[in-house]
């Protein structure tokens, strides 16, 4: 599937999907921000975790935008070996979809495109995590056929 030329019609809402490019930085930091809004996030930092994210063939992050150029959500994730599948599993670590935009079928849009690049990278699975205050989110996900199939636990270092 070419990055460019896989739009999609969104209930309304037609979005093309394209590979994140150091020039996205200020509309990622924009979503992850807006999504993670409890946390503070220096800019530089997260400019390095991002520059290293579109340069690891292991990861991926790409924006489904509107006909009008403008930035509807991202999508970013992970590909990674694990016992539990015996073999490559993608993980969805991101996906944020504009508020003006959701309900519109962009967040859909965003998780078919990244199950449709894990299938053609060889994944046999897909996991991802919401916090727990995401009810709606929760809903989503379920809906559209993830499973819930464990509690997440985070330790900071």
């Amino acid at each position: 599937m070419n990055e460019n030329d896989a739009n999609r019609a969104t209930e309304g809402l037609p979005v093309s999907f394209t590979d994140a490019t150091i020039e996205d930085f200020p509309a990622a930091l924009e979503f992850i921000r807006n999504l993670w809004d409890y946390n503070t996030y220096d800019e530089q930092e997260t400019r390095a975790v991002y520059e290293k994210v579109i340069a690891d063939p292991d990861s991926f992050i790409f924006f489904a935008r509107a006909a009008d150029g403008s930035y509807c959500g991202m999508c970013h994730g992970d590909y990674f070996q694990t016992f539990w599948m015996s073999g490559l599993t993608c993980y969805v670590s991101s996906l944020i979809v504009r508020r003006e935009c959701r309900g519109r079928g962009v967040g859909t849009a965003l998780l078919d495109h990244a199950l449709a690049r894990a299938k053609s990278r060889g994944c046999k699975a897909a996991t991802l995590d919401s916090g727990l205050p995401r009810t709606a989110a929760h809903t989503f996900y379920e809906h559209y056929g993830f499973e819930k199939s464990c509690y997440g636990f985070e330790k900071y270092l």
